[in-house]
């Protein structure tokens, strides 16, 4: 009997402990998840809240020289872009350009050869020849018509034969021209199988699509070259801020490999359509472009937005913690919610805020006393 009740006794002893470590273990995970869900909360107490001195209000609407931070690429304009293609096609005689090469206005490019060089430069001067006699011959009906020596049916037809005769060669000399030929200085002495394509600008080679022995058809382009001198910036600008632009507006941009070079533009068009992600284009002219800067390069701009109004809140509403920039919301009973802000301008101690605030009294004095005691459990 008295064995029964110490192992009883014994039992109920590890089932209590057993029941207290369970209950200990459950509180404390329920703290540390409370403590994880709302670590952006701090509670005061009201002596606490005396002590800080903390005021709360809400943002209000000033009138500032704010300016507008975007980024974008530098593009060539489609005046500046060139691409090389051959009217008549043909075989890639010889070619040296590599991608990233300047070449000067008339430089040569590439030579090319065909057969077809040959029979158009034969067909031109076989025309020349034929209008020579159709010439002749015009001049001669012409005197026997006037005496009447002849009909007017043949001074007719001898007259429409010379006029074909000369938009024949006289279309005959622009197909040469189309390839680089004069058909000025062309004889039957320098019929040549080889034509010359040659550089219409001074530009740097962006593209090489072809190769020594490669044929290529009208349609194809061998060669893109830019003109990297007049560029142009393309920025992307949110549909929010896009309306508080103007075509003719000065902007300050820099690159990231060099950010102490500034370079002026200013505002040459604005897109006006509205993307899927809520932004548009806005097209700058580059004024002091060097050629350190190439088509694609990634550029900061900063634009200045004159006697713009917007949201703005004390200096010290605003508290920095590992890089950004927060604010505190009063949610009652002494409690405060930090959220993240998009901070703009200063001028006369307030600050511009860029992104939407909630519709709540929001700390406006004294916030770093939150941030202290959230982040370090200060008093």
């Amino acid at each position: 009997m008295r064995r029964n009740n110490l192992i009883g006794i014994l039992l109920l002893f590890l089932f209590c402990s057993c029941t207290g470590d369970k209950k200990a273990n459950t509180e404390s995970k329920t703290e540390k998840e409370s403590n994880t869900v709302q670590n952006d909360l701090v509670q005061l107490t009201a002596e606490q809240f005396k002590n800080a001195g903390i005021q709360t209000g809400v943002a209000v609407q000033k009138e500032m020289n704010a300016t507008l931070n975007v980024n974008g690429l530098t593009e060539a304009p489609p005046e500046n872009v060139f691409s090389i293609t051959v009217p008549l096609g043909g075989f890639i005689k010889k070619t040296n350009l590599i991608p990233g090469m300047m070449v000067r206005k008339g430089s040569v490019l590439a030579s090319m050869e065909d057969q077809k060089y040959i029979l158009l430069q034969q067909d031109y001067l076989a025309a020349k020849n034929k209008l020579k006699f159709a010439e002749a011959d015009y001049a001669r009906q012409k005197g026997l018509n006037l005496t009447k020596a002849t009909s007017d049916k043949i001074f007719q037809q001898t007259e429409s034969e010379f006029n074909q005769q000369k938009i024949l060669l006289s279309s005959l000399a622009e197909q040469l021209r189309l390839i680089g030929l004069n058909p000025a200085a062309l004889s039957d002495k320098n019929i040549s199988r080889t034509i010359q394509i040659y550089a219409p600008i001074d530009a740097y080679v962006t593209k090489v699509n072809v190769n020594s022995g490669k044929y290529v058809n009208p349609a194809d382009v061998l060669f893109e070259l830019i003109n990297p001198r007049k560029l142009h910036l393309s920025l992307t600008v949110l549909e929010n801020d896009a309306s508080r632009l103007k075509e003719g507006q000065k902007i300050i941009c820099y690159s990231n490999k060099d950010p102490e070079k500034k370079y002026h533009a200013t505002i040459h068009l604005i897109t006006p359509n509205i993307e899927d992600d809520r932004s548009t284009s806005v097209h700058c002219d580059l004024e002091n472009s060097g050629r350190e800067l190439l088509p694609g390069t990634y550029m900061n701009a900063t634009i200045k937005l004159e006697n713009a109004t917007v949201t703005a809140l004390p200096e010290e509403a605003l508290v920095k913690w590992e890089g950004k920039f927060y604010v505190f919301t009063d949610q009652g009973q002494y409690r405060y919610k930090m959220i993240n802000v998009q901070p703009g301008v200063s001028t006369a101690g307030f600050t511009e805020i860029k992104s939407a605030l909630p519709e709540k009294s929001i700390v406006l004095k004294n916030a770093y006393a939150l941030l202290m005691k959230m982040k370090n459990g200060g008093e």
